[in-house]
């Protein structure tokens, strides 16, 4: 059996789920998700504790395709 945490929503404020997420990662979860919707960024998050982590998978399940820009690339 595999274990995975949802850390839900980005929501404003001082609360970062780093230590909840390591301990995570120390015990052996497998996974860490978030979610987004309404201004709330499931990307961001990640990017943040994938840069403090070292073992455990990071993930969304869903995300707003219409509220990201597309990024045109020039060259090659």
């Amino acid at each position: 059996m595999k274990l995975g945490l949802m850390l839900g929503y980005w929501v404003a404020g001082p609360e970062d789920p780093i230590d909840l997420v390591l301990e995570a990662e120390r015990l052996g979860y497998d996974s860490v998700w978030t979610a987004e919707a309404y201004g709330s960024d499931a990307v961001s998050p990640l990017c943040w504790l994938g840069a403090r982590t070292r073992r455990i998978k990071l993930g969304t399940a869903v995300m707003q395709i219409s509220a990201r820009t597309t990024i045109f690339r020039a060259g090659g």
